[in-house]
């Protein structure tokens, strides 16, 4: 049976992510990655929580709560809260109109063709007609597809675990597989960067998605492992790994690259944790925004993280974290130096 995205809780489990919350960390000191579908979203972290942001895919997992703070923090976060919005701004809830749907296939899904095109990129796509890699993938047909203008579709495959991704999905005209700009295969066992320099994905930034969405099984548990998909208003002409691609053209080096890392701040945390109830879904995205932050991954509105389609959400908790403010935040250092042409 292939399963959606939508994932049962267990009670036995939340109960000790809120003993865990109640202490305001994550319920393991080196936490186990996330999984979906039995396959890991990437192997463990890489580097430990006071080392800077890894430079490849095993970043998502890394704790950044300890991690050196970038030496150009407060002018980059002066910077995007002169671009745009102030405030942070959870991009997904029960509305199936936000956030981003993904599915778990089986092992043995048949594959169906897909075209990349005619306005896309297949000299950077890793799968799809036209590609130097496979023309077809275990992609269903009657798959969920972002409402969003992205029009992104994301599966798992079970047992080799392969992560599908697509960028401007859409059904060809025959309803026999798929057209889309872009398309990318992560494998979800290993950790390289996996993409070439100046390679995009379905993402702007060349990265997976699909790690980097807040998921319902996880927040309602209180237990988000991993680093949080964002977008800002502008950006940089420039990246670093693990992202691959920027989405901008300008210099200004007080903007975010793509592939950046925020985190909440400790005083800022210290002050506000008691505001978000024990064992909510808030809670939960507010932990994980001190110990593993968030990732930029395209261009968007500012703040706006991005979390998984699902009925189950609790819009009117998520809501609390709307009066996060963008000062809230301090970039991370990376260990990855920006990759530029300016």
């Amino acid at each position: 049976m292939r399963k959606r995205g939508n994932t049962t809780q267990f009670a036995f489990a939340a109960c000790i992510a809120t003993l865990a919350m109640l202490a305001g960390s994550p319920p393991d000191a080196v936490a186990t990655p996330p999984s979906v579908g039995g396959c890991q979203l990437f192997p463990p972290a890489s580097a430990a929580p006071g080392e800077p942001s890894a430079a490849e895919q095993s970043a998502w997992n890394q704790d950044v709560s300890e991690a050196p703070v970038a030496r150009n923090s407060a002018k980059l976060i002066d910077q995007i809260q002169r671009d745009g919005s102030h405030r942070l701004h959870p991009d997904f809830g029960s509305n199936p109109d936000y956030g981003i749907p993904y599915e778990v296939v089986p092992a043995d899904q048949s594959p169906v063709k897909v075209t990349i095109g005619p306005n896309g990129y297949p000299d950077e796509s890793d799968f799809g007609v036209g590609t130097t890699g496979s023309s077809t993938a275990p992609i269903p047909l009657d798959a969920d597809v972002e409402a969003g203008s992205d029009h992104h579709a994301i599966v798992v495959q079970q047992g080799d675990c392969g992560l599908y991704e697509m960028y401007a999905a859409t059904l060809n005209n025959a309803g026999s597989g798929w057209r889309a700009a872009s398309t990318a295969l992560f494998d979800l066992s290993q950790a390289p960067l996996t993409r070439p320099d100046g390679w995009t994905s379905a993402d702007a930034a060349g990265l997976p998605i699909l790690p980097g969405l807040v998921r319902y099984d996880e927040a309602v548990v209180g237990e988000i492992d991993h680093a949080i998909r964002v977008t800002f208003a502008l950006t940089r002409r420039a990246y670093l790994h693990p992202a691959t691609h920027y989405a901008s053209s300008s210099c200004k080096r007080s903007r975010p690259a793509m592939g950046m890392r925020l985190r909440l701040r400790q005083g800022y945390f210290d002050d506000h944790v008691a505001d978000y109830p024990a064992a909510s879904q808030s809670r939960a995205v507010f932990v994980a925004l001190r110990h593993y932050g968030m990732i930029v991954a395209d261009n968007g509105s500012n703040w706006f993280i991005t979390g998984e389609t699902n009925p189950a959400w609790d819009d009117e908790d998520l809501d609390r974290l709307k009066s996060v403010p963008g000062r809230a935040f301090e970039v991370v250092k990376s260990a990855a130096h920006a990759q530029t042409p300016c």
